[in-house]
């Protein structure tokens, strides 16, 4: 009995604003309802042989009170879960209660409510249906008057339906007990257009189809886009009902991507939106999961679980699909799958923190290889359909590794991409092949190009020229942006092959990469030309300030190589480094270091003269100075420790106009510096140390001069 007094409390709460929906004389009728209830509640515990303690009976005298203070209460938003709200105490009340309004109230939040997979709900279907029909007159049509009472009956018999197909299956029957067939009971409604609530109807005929009489209901009602959120929102939660049922053809199909894609159109969609539509993705694409976990309302606290399943299945759907090859579909899964490749993307991307990065990018890959394989096949009529596959399972493939394609996120030198062995030379071929079969798709070649930027791994010498070639056309002035930030990335992925010119054998692919590339890096980060949006014309540091320490890093590279030097001053990249120092020099500890390397490396005479004479001996004192404040973080790179000596014997040359506190600071970074080397012992090198303690030597005497 207790337990009756504690629903009754959590309904009282839930229904003090979900009456204010169903209307005003609701209200009033509530609370005879609460009237009668307690007077019929004093009735049992007078009959009853357990004595009630007045502590234990002062509750109900409160719920009056409550009920009063919600009054003046904003109205509860009843598309909201109702939490704690137990579905035997609505269920109580719709089996029990003799007040209309009172029944209306509680109907209306059907909807809203868990109900449990064991809990018997024939009786409410049977009384439900009868109140519909008590407001349907004699020529089938929804009394005007009794329209509020018609619809909240007729969606809390839907919603109670779907649970009840559930708990049956696999047994299908039917389950209004009236003298119609289910199906025909929803077609009727279906047929009343209740508001926009014409299409769940059809989908729940579909559900009640007998299984002799599939194709009866052919076509879904077309105004969908006129639906408001909230019928896209009952839709995924029904859905997914379908699927586990295998009562599906493809209409609910792709009513189900419609759903999907419209409730996650928004930028950041609610969990519990987000969670309901991960399950009917994960349910559409095969993933099996209990009753219960479908007929949760508010489904967020599994979004993790969600996600890592549906990504895992998908996975599995995509590697055996044979790069595309639907016809070996037996189970319209994989089909359903390919359908799905937007969506599943876009999950993704809205729940990058409740998954785990996929370790199988090789394969992932694989897939896509086997696509664009297929484009080119001779068997392939038609590869505009293989190439618009791979259109989608790449950006599938960066999701999966929770690798963003967002053009801020092209320099971001922390996205891992292979977890395991990594790829070789020649497994990256292909790639290079398909950038310029495909060289008109500005999107796929931006992807193409980013995975080859941020692999650690070139493709093999057999490519290079056509490697060289499509980065120098994808460089062009008149490509977008994002794809030239893509094309400059992937030459700094393979700046020191290119830095070994002269190690490459083929004299066309060295000539293309010094009278073309060359400039074409330049064009990438130099001025914009005046034809460019005013939006795109800020060429600000800050603003580029990734894109140009990818530059200056490349740049240092290439100047390690002395045939390269006439190139780099021809071409203007040392003017474009000196035109960086006086910014980069007070914002930045990386910028510095290389140009100073590129700077020092390149002598005097192989700089044209209006270059060399440019830098002034302060500009040149501030990028050295900088330039060892970042020597500690880069000493573990091989060929930045080498420079150290060319470093060390600049910043001798530039400090004669130091100030004491830029000579206290240069010793207290030497410093740093030689103890890191002390560490890491001998292998170091000893002309490398010797150089470092000779700059400390310098800077210490120099110090001295101020006096102390």
């Amino acid at each position: 009995m207790l337990s009756y007094i504690s629903g009754w409390m959590q309904l009282s709460e839930a229904l003090a604003g979900c009456v204010r929906v169903v209307g005003a004389f609701a209200q009033r009728s509530l609370r005879h309802s609460l009237a009668a209830f307690r007077n019929g509640l004093h009735f049992l515990v007078l009959r009853s042989s357990t004595k009630i303690l007045d502590s234990e009976a002062q509750p109900l005298d409160r719920i009056m009170d409550v009920f009063a203070e919600k009054e003046c209460s904003p109205a509860l938003n009843i598309l909201n879960p109702t939490g704690g709200l137990e579905a035997p105490s609505i269920k109580w009340l719709i089996e029990t209660s003799t007040d209309p309004e009172a029944f209306l109230a509680a109907a209306s939040i059907i909807p809203q409510v868990e109900w449990p997979l064991d809990l018997d709900v024939s009786v409410m279907l049977h009384q439900l249906y009868d109140v519909f029909t008590c407001c349907v007159d004699i020529q089938k049509q929804v009394i005007p008057s009794l329209e509020e009472k018609a619809s909240a009956c007729m969606l809390a018999l839907n919603h109670l339906y779907y649970g009840r197909v559930l708990q049956a299956y696999p047994a299908h029957s039917e389950f209004l007990d009236c003298e119609r067939r289910d199906y025909e009971v929803f077609f009727q409604m279906m047929c009343m257009r209740a508001e926009h609530y014409t299409v769940v109807l059809a989908t729940t005929c579909r559900l009640s189809l007998p299984e002799d009489d599939k194709h009866r209901l052919r076509s879904f009602p077309s105004d969908l886009k006129a639906c408001p959120s909230s019928v896209f929102e009952r839709l995924s939660h029904y859905l997914p009902y379908h699927f586990v049922t295998g009562r599906v053809n493809e209409d609910i199909e792709t009513l189900a991507i419609t759903v999907i894609s419209k409730l996650l159109c928004p930028s950041s969609p609610s969990p519990q939106i987000l969670a309901s539509c991960t399950l009917l993705a994960c349910v559409m694409v095969g993933v099996q999961f209990d009753k219960k976990d479908i007929v949760r309302i508010d489904k967020s606290s599994a979004l993790n679980q969600l996600t890592e399943s549906l990504l895992a299945k998908f996975q599995k759907v995509l590697w055996a699909c044979d790069g595309g090859n639907l016809g070996k579909d037996s189970t319209g899964v994989t089909r359903r799958a390919w359908n799905l490749l937007d969506i599943i993307c876009r999950i993704l991307e809205l729940t990058r923190r409740y998954y785990i990065p996929s370790f199988h990018t090789k394969r992932n890959l694989d897939v896509c290889m086997k696509i664009y394989s297929r484009a080119r096949s001779s068997e392939q009529d038609d590869p505009s359909v293989s190439l618009a596959a791979l259109q989608k399972v790449l950006p599938f493939t960066f999701a999966a590794a929770k690798v963003s394609r967002g053009p801020a996120q092209v320099w971001d030198r922390h996205q891992f991409w292979w977890k395991g062995n990594s790829p070789s030379s020649e497994d990256l071929d292909w790639l290079v092949e398909c950038l310029d079969y495909i060289s008109d798709d500005y999107e796929t070649s931006y992807d193409i190009l980013l995975l080859l930027g941020s692999m650690g791994v070139s493709c093999s010498p057999a490519k290079q020229y056509l490697f060289v070639e499509r980065l120098i056309a994808c460089m062009d002035s008149n490509m977008p942006v994002h794809l030239r930030h893509a094309a400059l990335r992937a030459v700094h992925n393979a700046r020191q092959q290119m830095a070994s010119i002269d190690a490459i054998e083929d004299a066309k692919l060295r000539d293309t990469i010094l009278t073309k590339l060359s400039p074409a890096i330049l064009s990438v980060v130099g001025p914009r030309q005046s034809t460019t949006p005013v939006s795109d014309i800020s060429n600000s540091f800050f603003e580029y300030y990734d894109r140009d320490l990818c530059y200056v890093q490349l740049i240092f590279a290439l100047a390690k190589n002395s045939n390269w030097h006439p190139h780099l001053s021809g071409d203007h990249h040392i003017d474009r480094c000196i035109s960086m120092i006086a910014e980069c020099c007070e914002s930045s500890l990386e910028h510095p270091f290389y140009i100073a390397g590129i700077l020092l490396q390149i002598a005097p005479e192989q700089m044209s003269a209006t270059s060399f004479a440019s830098i002034t001996d302060q500009q040149g004192w501030k990028m050295l100075r900088s330039a060892w404040s970042h020597v500690c973080h880069i000493i573990d790179d091989t060929h930045c420790f080498e420079l150290l000596p060319v470093l060390a014997e600049g910043a001798k040359k530039y400090m004669q106009i130091a100030s004491k506190f830029d000579l206290e600071r240069l010793v207290k970074n030497v410093d740093r510096v030689l103890k890191t080397l002390e560490r890491r012992g001998s292998e170091q090198g000893g002309r490398v140390v010797d150089a470092v303690k000779e700059l400390r030597t310098a800077a210490s005497d120099k110090l001295k001069s101020f006096g102390q």
